[in-house]
Order: structure tokens, then C-alpha cells, then sequence
């Protein structure tokens, strides 16, 4: 009985019962689980429904946003707070932070709804925007998430997202890779483009339609410039790339083709 009447007693100048404390904080874990358990049911049945990854990502994160703002009121409300004076000082409170000028976060966030709803950046692709490349990992109510090839993690405002240009590495099934290589001025440039065409078309992985191509592309000062062009799966692009780019140097040694490096002649004149 005690304890009992120890619980009910109010907590020194806060005027809050020690037993009102525990039934906010049990209230607040059980609310916590009931929340994740909602939106592990939200996300599952958006996927049955074949809504694609990013947008069921981003619906996911705004409707866990919206739950847990539900819950910390009730929170409030077993406190003894009243929940409407609650609700008007939040709604004040964010009154407030738009008239500061904080209207960066509605900015994000409605770019964040046209992102997911048209989609030029998904889940898993390869994109690069605002300076920075990586596969998209999320999309979350205020920025995207992006994973560089050496496993940096960056956010990004949705709004520089939406307002700048974007490239989308792997967004179509085939691309091109082109590789530069130049040959001298002195040797046989048919015998090179014809050595260069036969190594393309050998190689498993560069798709013949649209077929491989070698073509000039300038005379520079040192070379001959050729480019290897081919045509390759996404997923192949970077192999067949590091492969053409490796073995043109080994079949133009073994072909005694020279690959000649950037050089300069002066000529000094006696006075």
C-alpha cells in the first residue's frame, strides 16, 4: 500500500506522479513497437502491390513521421498535458519556424513527393547529382541517400535532387564503352582499327546490334587518336571496360603497333 500511495504522489515541481511517469514510458515503448509493426505492415503490403522500392521507402519514412507525432501527443495525454494546447503549440511552434524563413524543409519535402511519385532516381541505381555519384540507398522525407563506390554515406536535400541535373547510369539496359587509345604516325592505321574490330568483336560480353565500332577521333600532336566504342550490358559495363582497356595495349604490343606517349622536339639555335 505504500508503494502504491509513493506513486501517486507527485514528482517535486513538476506536478506529475511518479505512477503517470511510468505509464508514459510504458506507453511510449509499446508505442514504439506498435509503430515499427505498422510500418513493417505498410511496406509489405506496398510491395504485394508492386509499388516501386524507392516510393514504398519514402511513403514508409513520412507515415512513421506522422505516427510518431500521434503518439508523442498521447504520450502527453497520460502526463496530464492537455492535447489540445499540445496540438496549437505545435502548430504554432511550426508556425513559427516558417516565418523565420524555414521554408527550405516544405521545399524538401514536396520535392521529396515528386521524387517518389515520378521516379528519375530508384532504389539500387547508379546516378550522379549535385556533384556526387553513388547508388541510391533511400529516400527519406528531407533528402536522398546515396553509397559512393568507396562506401561514403551522403544525404542530399531533396530539393537540390529535383532542381539539378541528374545522370542515371543505370537506368537503361545497354550502355556504350568507349576507350581512347592513340598509334603513331608512323604505323599502319588500317592494320590498327582492322586489330582493334577483330579484338571487340571476340569479346563475350559486347553485344553485335548495336555492333562495335573503331573510329578516328583526332590528330593529335603525338598520335593518332582512336576510340573503341562498344556496346554492353549495364551490369557488364565496368568488366568489359577495364578488360578493352587492358588488352588493346597487350594486342597492339603483340602486333608491334606503338602506343607512343606525349613528346615535344625543341630545337635550340646557336647565337
Amino acid at each position: 500500500m505504500d508503494i502504491i500511495e509513493t506513486l501517486e504522489n507527485d514528482i517535486p515541481l513538476l506536478g506529475i506522479s511518479y505512477f503517470q511517469i511510468i505509464i508514459a514510458a510504458v506507453t511510449l515503448v509499446l508505442g514504439i513497437i506498435l509503430v515499427k509493426l505498422i510500418i513493417v505492415l505498410i511496406k509489405a503490403s506496398l510491395k504485394r502491390g508492386k509499388m516501386p522500392a524507392l516510393m514504398r521507402d519514402f511513403l514508409g519514412k513520412m507515415i512513421s513521421a506522422i505516427l510518431y507525432i500521434f503518439l508523442f501527443i498521447f504520450v502527453l495525454g497520460t502526463l496530464g498535458i492537455a492535447v489540445g494546447s499540445s496540438l496549437l503549440g505545435i502548430s504554432a511552434g511550426l508556425g513559427l519556424i516558417i516565418a523565420f524563413g524555414l521554408q527550405d524543409s516544405m521545399n524538401n519535402m514536396m520535392a521529396g513527393i515528386w521524387i517518389a511519385t515520378l521516379r528519375p532516381i530508384n532504389m539500387d541505381e547508379v546516378v550522379e547529382v549535385a556533384g556526387f555519384t553513388g547508388k541510391v540507398t533511400g529516400l527519406n522525407i528531407m533528402s536522398a541517400e546515396l553509397n559512393t563506390p568507396d562506401n561514403k554515406y551522403i544525404t542530399i536535400p531533396n530539393r537540390q535532387v529535383w532542381g539539378s541535373p541528374l545522370v542515371n547510369y543505370t537506368r537503361m539496359p545497354t550502355r556504350r564503352v568507349d576507350v581512347d587509345v592513340g598509334v603513331s604516325y608512323g604505323g599502319d592505321l588500317n592494320q590498327a582499327i582492322d586489330i582493334a574490330m577483330g579484338m571487340l568483336k571476340k569479346k563475350k560480353g559486347v553485344l553485335k546490334d548495336p555492333p562495335p565500332d573503331v573510329v578516328v577521333t583526332e590528330l593529335a600532336d603525338s598520335s593518332v587518336n582512336l576510340q573503341l566504342r562498344a556496346w554492353v550490358n549495364t551490369e557488364d559495363y565496368w568488366t568489359i571496360k577495364g578488360w578493352i582497356t587492358k588488352n588493346i595495349k597487350l594486342t597492339f604490343d603483340e602486333a608491334g603497333i606503338e602506343i607512343p606517349f606525349p613528346q615535344m622536339d625543341i630545337h635550340m639555335e646557336k647565337q
